[in-house]
């Protein structure tokens, strides 16, 4: 089995007892970038091959002198290029590579992996400041999805969720505002986290600290998932995950469409429904209860946008001049425009919505383990487009309607796990979204690790990955 196919924890226990080399690994993860990414894009930048097999000899000279980071030790790695590593520019999917700052520091995730002895590679590819769902920008070529490079990878950690699928990098590092650690997962049948809040420290996107963004982990087994989360979150070992025992039942609330109120395309409701109920035998429907100033569905959409301005348009407003605003992709001078015409009444109103959402949410899961829902409202679509116009007949009146179904968990600020959930007849991957608990981060990892060992779900090996011809 090549080193690619194997899992991250695998290969760093074959590390640890010598029993193959750092630099082995390395090479053998920077040959298969070399093999895929002319067809995939999903690395927006590299170091120069020499420098980083001789990064991986020093932790190969450091293991013969006794000397172990950690588990991510002689690991490659490649980090999302929304966030700062020491030395390689940032170009946040906006500034050619040549035209990027170089950053001075690691932020503190990434300060936390280079700790752990990882090699870096470079960077992976992202949308332009992070907006979309879809790893386009001007600056490359668009990341494409892991069946069909000719589709849309997702986004905006669509290079992270590309690198592992495609095994160019084991694991990989991601951020989630809108759905970004579990709709670029979950088209490409693989695993994501967007953890909860403040659990990796220093939350960074495009242009600073988001309260509603978080960094979390992408990987292809729920033991380098765990293990990566706790390597990013600044833990220097990994804690024993606790599992339900073989025999349990999770009790799943079924959101679904929302009782009618989320389009979406044919066979991705039944898909996600059956996946779950061949794990447990029956999905309960579930219902939003209506809570403080949340008094229903409709309310969600003008709420979120009124948050999302708020955030993402007031950051770059505040981290841009005029002149660079001007010569952003209109998606971003949109969110900027939304946020300068923005009322505080409005904001207040959005804030109390929020509010009534997270205690809906929590009412229900008081009686589940976790709600469900899909990764996205759509299959992969042709990555030639920006964004679907339209959702099984209804109109997206936005760059980011069609993802709205990924918007709960981020208002209530809860945790949600992407896992596979099965493919349609053209082989194109859905995942579904597990919503946890607040701070049930470990419990939703415990959960998946269950339909993990139960065969609920299978991540394709990376060999399984077939080279496309160069665009």
């Amino acid at each position: 089995m090549p080193a690619f196919d194997h899992s991250a924890l695998q290969l760093s226990r074959a590390i640890q007892q010598r029993e193959i080399s750092c630099v082995e690994v390395v090479r053998a993860h920077l040959d298969r970038i070399e093999l895929l990414d002319v067809s995939y894009h999903a690395l927006s930048s590299r170091r120069p091959r020499d420098v980083v097999l001789a990064d991986a000899a020093e932790r190969d000279d450091e293991l013969d002198h006794g000397m172990w980071r950690g588990w991510m030790h002689g690991l490659p790695h490649a980090v999302k290029d929304l966030s700062h590593v020491e030395g390689l520019p940032t170009t946040l999917g906006f500034r050619p590579v040549a035209e990027s700052p170089v950053a001075n520091v690691d932020d503190p995730f990434v300060a936390h992996l280079r700790a752990a002895g990882v090699v870096f590679i470079g960077k992976t590819n992202t949308p332009e400041f992070g907006l979309g769902s879809h790893t386009y920008n001007a600056i490359g070529p668009t990341t494409g999805n892991v069946v069909d490079p000719s589709l849309t990878a997702g986004g905006s950690s669509g290079g992270a969720a590309v690198s592992v699928a495609t095994g160019m990098t084991p694991v990989a590092d991601g951020s989630d505002f809108m759905g970004s650690l579990r709709n670029p997962p979950g088209w490409n049948g693989v695993l994501g986290l967007r953890p909860s809040v403040g659990v990796v420290p220093g939350v960074q996107d495009a242009t600073g600290a988001h309260g509603s963004g978080v960094d979390g982990p992408i990987a292809r087994s729920v033991g380098d998932l765990h293990a990566l989360l706790a390597t990013m979150a600044g833990q220097k070992g990994i804690s024993v995950l606790g599992l339900p025992p073989p025999d349990a039942s999770p009790r799943i609330g079924w959101l679904g469409d929302l009782g009618g109120y989320l389009p979406f395309e044919g066979g991705i409701l039944d898909t996600c429904a059956s996946t779950l109920k061949a794990w447990c035998g029956r999905v309960d429907s579930a219902d939003l209860p209506t809570r403080g100033a949340f008094t229903g569905a409709s309310q969600l959409w003008p709420a979120w946008l009124a948050i999302r301005h708020h955030e993402v348009g007031g950051s770059l407003a505040a981290e841009f001049d005029g002149s660079t605003i001007d010569g952003m992709k209109p998606e971003a001078q949109w969110e900027v425009a939304g946020f300068r015409s923005l009322t505080s009444r409005q904001l207040a109103h959005a804030k109390l919505v929020r509010d009534g959402v997270r205690q809906s949410l929590v009412t229900l899961l008081g009686r589940f383990d976790f709600l469900a829902m899909p990764t996205a409202q759509c299959w992969p679509f042709p990555a030639s487009l920006h964004w679907p116009a339209s959702v099984n007949g209804v109109a997206m009146d936005t760059y980011h309607r069609w993802m709205e179904v990924t918007t709960l968990a981020t208002f209530a600020g809860l945790p949600a796990l992407s896992m596979p959930a099965g493919t349609n007849e053209e082989g194109l991957h859905m995942g579904v979204q597990l919503i946890g608990r607040p701070n049930g981060d470990e419990d939703l990892l415990g959960w998946a690790a269950h339909a993990e060992r139960a065969g609920v779900f299978v991540v394709s090996a990376p060999s399984a990955a077939v080279p496309a011809r160069p665009d």
